[in-house]
């Protein structure tokens, strides 16, 4: 239901194809963000579920047909393919996979509700609109260390809270996220609860007299965060505008076990063949953040999805696959000619017979009369 999907569809169906996108209502990491995408080519002042549903208008106006399930199995054992939801049962020849992959939280009181208000699971995406403010990051990894460095960019101070005593990271990652100026480091400790305040806007009338207030756009915006030391058991509070979490995704690939394979050092991810989107399973193709440990971004997403509808047009030409609907046509018209063709020499008119003579042209029955 994100951009790779959507990007898939359209592609898929300007093809001539007849895409079916089966993803929940509330799919993709983009519906949530609350804040304006503001990385997205040609995109202004727009938040991700508007870019989402802009998406979603575009892919039906070519024809796309969406099913608002979620996928729990695929039957590959046979050709075509089923695809079981929790509800229905759709045959195809080919499937593209872009059901992304789902950030990791920590499950905290506050986090969810200020999704957009300051919580965040992307730097990049994010961090700019924290320009100047205190920021903290939680986690130990490689992604954690890289949110840290894109943020003290534009951070006035990044605070990394980790749990252990030293970072899982690489080694040359976290001696540079501890040499940095702007970046300190709380060890041993977790993150107990994120603490905000709700934010009313105001927004006046045309006449000027009167402000309203828009309660719809109540949200709440992180303002601290409470810590525990998990050796003494301790607890503090450190003031920060925005909190990252960066203890990793996981991609939602449970339903393909078994059935394609893994890249072996990013768990979960689907492997691909090449600089294609092609998987282990001819007629399945990967888009988006189930096959993409790296970048992890809308863009990057979109272009990956138009890849997989080019790939499994392709594929589908090359193994004489395609409009089912459009061969049924044309096979039932063929049909109707032979059948005209078998009746039209059964019953075939000939008005020289009528006459009773074997005239074949002008000249012999010139002949005949002389």
């Amino acid at each position: 239901g994100g951009p790779a999907g959507m990007s898939a569809a359209i592609y898929a169906a300007r093809a001539g194809l007849k895409p079916v996108v089966v993803a929940p209502v509330g799919g993709g990491q983009l519906v949530g963000k609350g804040v304006d995408v503001e990385n997205y080519p040609g995109l202004h002042n727009v938040t991700g579920p508007e870019v989402v549903s802009a998406m979603r208008t575009q892919a039906a106006q070519f024809g796309a047909v969406f099913e608002c399930e979620t996928v729990t199995s695929i039957d590959t054992s046979q050709r075509p393919f089923k695809v079981y939801t929790n509800s229905t049962e759709i045959t195809t020849h080919a499937i593209v996979v872009a059901t992304g992959a789902e950030s990791n939280w920590l499950n905290i009181p506050g986090e969810y509700e200020m999704r957009g208000g300051g919580v965040s699971s992307c730097a990049i995406c994010d961090g700019a609109a924290f320009y100047g403010k205190d920021v903290v990051v939680v986690g130990g990894g490689d992604t954690a260390m890289e949110e840290a460095l894109v943020l003290a960019r534009t951070s006035k101070s990044v605070t990394v809270i980790h749990r252990r005593d030293e970072f899982r990271a690489s080694k040359i990652l976290a001696q540079r996220v501890l040499d940095h100026p702007s970046i300190s480091v709380k060890w041993n400790s977790v993150v107990q609860k994120i603490v905000g305040e709700k934010v009313i806007s105001e927004e006046t009338d045309t006449d000027g007299d009167n402000d309203s207030v828009d309660l719809d756009s109540e949200q709440m915006f992180v303002t601290a965060a409470i810590l525990k030391d998990v050796v003494t058991g301790e607890e503090s509070k450190i003031s920060c505008s925005a909190v990252f979490v960066a203890i990793g995704h996981t991609p939602s690939t449970q339903f393909l076990e078994g059935i394609v394979d893994f890249d072996e050092s990013h768990s979960g991810y689907i492997m691909t063949k090449g600089v294609s989107t092609r998987t282990s399973v001819p007629g399945i193709f990967a888009a988006g953040d189930v096959s993409d440990a790296i970048y992890r971004q809308a863009v990057t997403s979109a272009g990956s999805g138009a890849a997989a509808a080019l790939d499994a047009e392709r594929w589908l030409s090359e193994e004489g696959l395609g409009n089912e609907e459009a061969e049924f046509e044309a096979a039932l018209m063929a049909e109707l000619m032979a059948d005209d063709v078998g009746t039209s020499s059964a019953d075939h008119y000939n008005a020289y017979e009528d006459v009773g003579g074997k005239v074949s042209g002008v000249k012999e029955s010139v002949k005949t009369e002389l």
